[in-house]
């Protein structure tokens, strides 16, 4: 069959189902490409007649002004005509899509309307008049449209569509699944019904639906970057990585300048361990957009993982909307500024977090009077954050308390952490696999009385569930140093030193300090004895060796300054860092060489067993801490090992935490108040072996007496915060600041 005939094929169905402005379409679709066909001129004319149309020549020419993109002549010429003819369905039709084009809605609904009222049977013009509705919220008119035109035309694929999209807008998900399901069945080459299909399945978590969704969707057009770029995320969530970042190349070259499909590759990237190309990735999409803030501070936040210190003055760009975007984790290493902090967590809030939901749990007393507490992580396995949690969750009073562990994180039941904290807990589940509404579903239904975060902007986290109220108690607690800047967060917890008097102003959440250190310890951690020695690892056997196994990124210029100069006054003297990647030891050698210092004095040891990691600790003399983000973790392994740890006392929650853990262990003097104390400190140290030896004999005798490493005692004093959370809750107060005795 020829293309002229079935062309007249498709026009003349269109006008017996009533669709007189489809029949049009097609009509001079086939003038178009046989301008002097005679049977296409009759039909047009005789469908221009019926309905009282003007002139072909003037709706020609309305008709091109539209289909050129020049939507205010098509309209004005529209109105025109319309005052002329007013009962042509036609000019009525064309005016309504040049005024829904330009967004003068009411004005688009008027003509739409016009236009029914000329030809009722008209079910394209219907479906323009719901999507008018649609577009200035008036959702139930609109379905009610929808539906009149499919139960009249029931073949009809995008009034199907639209129907979907529009029950989509309402997470009426089901229901616009099924919408959906049946535009394509009508339809199997409707692309943007498959990729809207693969955008609903992924918002619901059946990733591998939404991946061939997807795939049909660029089965049948290639070059749908979108549908690439949205396909790399769900494979990226299926841990498909390389799958990921080839769709994402298939996204860029589909559209190059898509900036969306370069950060997200950037973070694949990121994921694979290629940094290098990742920051390319994130600078490119910067040099595209540079309204793109976001990608500036993921470029930033990834060379400080490789110590490129040569663009940190570029920092103070990235203030603005769209960084937003990106956790305000990115930004702490740059700025010890508890302010800078809150504004950045306020902006993240607004984008990370959805509407509020529309009901509050309330959760009825339990059959047994426990108080039932639900932790959120995606770390339940051998994670720094278990390694200091582990012992709280030990020591938890299980008659008065019902633990339950919610994991989002790695299903890695071989691990043997992971074992042991299933014993700790009265229920494990595993909620990676679940959308945010089945997750809110399954907290609520569980009864919790409260609910702790334990990820907070840190990487994989799912905090965005406790915008919707898992609990009628929410809580802040060890994951993420800083406020969470949204009102779904009842309280924080931290400390006195931590959190000093006064710091309640950047902190959206309520602040509950416990008595000594908010940081959880256990006192049963196991350090395996170190049998390869300072040689073994590449130390001088006789010489001073400071150290710090902070992260790369904790690493400032400032703090390396201060390094250098003391490896300059203390012959023979070393630094030992943390093996992170390799582009961070070429990049540190040579700011060391820079700075008139042999690269050879600087060791670096991979990641050892936590265990071995804690025994090899003792080698060193002194562990120098990092600055705007301190020693969390790491000094906690380090004083648990019996290792001193200088640390300067800054200002932001994250620069705070290792005075905290000084002061907790009874060795206050390692917290300076400033660059130049934290410096004179540590060279008083390295040249004074007897005061060093002092620190560490009492170090080792307070080790298991300080509050600090007294586990069951800390954990009686979390507990007394969740019992005063949970009874002002139910004396119907509002959360409110107060303190552990």
């Amino acid at each position: 069959m020829s293309g002229l005939e079935a062309l007249l094929i498709k026009a003349r169905g269109a006008a017996k189902r009533g669709d007189a402005d489809m029949a049009r379409t097609l009509y001079r679709e086939a003038l178009g490409r046989f301008p002097r066909n005679g049977r296409a001129l009759a039909a047009l004319e005789a469908l221009d007649a019926a309905n009282a149309n003007p002139p072909s020549t003037r709706l020609d020419a309305m008709l091109g002004a539209y289909r050129s993109g020049r939507m205010e002549e098509a309209a004005r010429e529209g109105a025109r005509l319309a005052a002329e003819f007013p009962q042509s369905f036609t000019v009525h039709n064309l005016q309504g899509a040049a005024l829904l084009a330009l967004g003068v809605l009411p004005a688009a609904e008027a003509a739409f309307r016009r236009a029914i009222e000329a030809d009722p049977d008209a079910a394209a013009c219907r479906n323009n008049l719901a999507v008018t509705l649609r577009r200035q919220n008036r959702f139930a008119e609109a379905e009610d449209i929808y539906r009149d035109v499919i139960a009249r035309n029931p073949d009809y694929a995008e009034a199907r569509f639209n129907l979907a999209n529009l029950l989509d807008a309402q997470q009426r998900w089901a229901e616009a699944e099924q919408g959906f399901a049946k535009a394509v069945a009508l339809d199997p080459a409707y692309t943007e019904a498959h990729y809207n299909l693969g955008n609903l399945l992924a918002k619901r978590g059946r990733r591998e639906e939404a991946v061939e969704a997807y795939e049909r969707a660029v089965a049948l057009k290639p070059d749908h970057a979108l549908a690439w770029n949205n396909m790399g995320g769900e494979l990226l969530l299926l841990d498909r990585l390389d799958a990921a970042l080839d769709a994402y190349a298939k996204a860029l070259a589909a559209d190059p300048v898509n900036t969306q499909a370069m950060v997200n590759r950037g973070k694949a990237l990121v994921l694979k361990g290629d940094l290098p190309e990742a920051i390319a990735a994130f600078r490119k999409a910067w040099a595209l957009d540079p309204a793109d803030r976001s990608a500036l501070l993921q470029a930033l936040f990834e060379e400080a993982h490789v110590c490129d210190w040569s663009n940190r003055a570029q920092f103070g760009l990235t203030d603005g909307p769209s960084a937003a975007a990106v956790q305000p984790f990115a930004a702490l290493p740059f700025v010890d500024d508890p302010a800078h902090q809150y504004r950045r967590s306020l902006a993240c809030a607004g984008v990370k977090f959805g509407a509020p939901p529309q009901c509050l749990p309330s959760s009825a007393p339990s059959a047994d009077g426990r108080i039932r507490i639900g932790y959120f992580s995606a770390d339940f396995h051998d994670h720094a954050t278990m390694y200091l949690m582990s012992g709280l969750f030990r020591e938890h009073d299980r008659s008065r308390f019902d633990i339950r562990f919610y994991s989002y994180g790695p299903r890695c039941d071989g691990d043997p952490s992971r074992r042991a904290l299933r014993g700790h807990a009265d229920a494990f589940t595993e909620i990676g696999h679940l959308t945010d509404a089945e997750v809110v579903d399954r907290a609520r239904a569980d009864g919790l009385d409260i609910a702790v975060d334990l990820k907070g902007y840190t990487r994989g986290t799912r905090t965005a569930l406790f915008g919707q109220r898992l609990a009628p108690v929410q809580v802040s607690y060890m994951g993420y140093p800083g406020t969470i800047g949204h009102p779904c967060m009842d309280y924080f917890i931290g400390d006195a030193v931590s959190l000093p008097a006064g710091g309640e102003a950047w902190f959206t959440e309520k602040i509950v300090r416990l008595p000594h250190c908010y940081q959880a310890n256990d006192d049963r951690r196991i350090i395996v004895p170190d049998r390869r020695g300072r040689r073994g690892w590449g130390l001088p056997e006789r010489s001073f060796v400071f150290c710090c196994f902070n992260h790369t990124y904790k690493i400032c210029p400032d703090a390396f300054d201060i390094w250098m100069r003391l490896l300059g006054q203390i012959e023979g003297s070393v630094l030992w860092l943390l093996r992170s990647n390799g582009w961070a030891e070429d990049n540190l050698r040579r700011e060391a060489m820079a700075r008139g210092v042999d690269p050879a004095r600087l060791v670096f040891s991979a990641g050892v067993p936590h265990g071995e990691h804690l025994g090899r600790l003792a080698l060193a003399d002194l562990f120098l801490d990092t600055f705007a983000v301190g020693a969390h973790t790491t000094a906690s392994d380090a004083l648990w090992s019996g290792l001193p740890v200088l640390t300067m006392t800054g200002h932001q929650f994250a620069a705070r935490v290792a005075t905290s853990l000084v002061h907790a262990v009874g060795l206050p003097e390692l917290a300076a108040p400033d660059r130049d104390s934290y410096e004179a400190t540590a060279l008083a140290l390295a040249h004074d072996p007897r005061g060093l030896r002092d620190i560490r004999e009492r170090l080792a005798a307070h080790r298991l007496t300080s509050p600090l490493f007294r586990t069951a005692d800390y954990t009686r004093g979390v507990e007394a915060a969740f019992d005063e959370m949970h009874r002002r809750r139910l004396a119907g107060l509002s959360p409110d600041h107060f303190e552990v005795a």
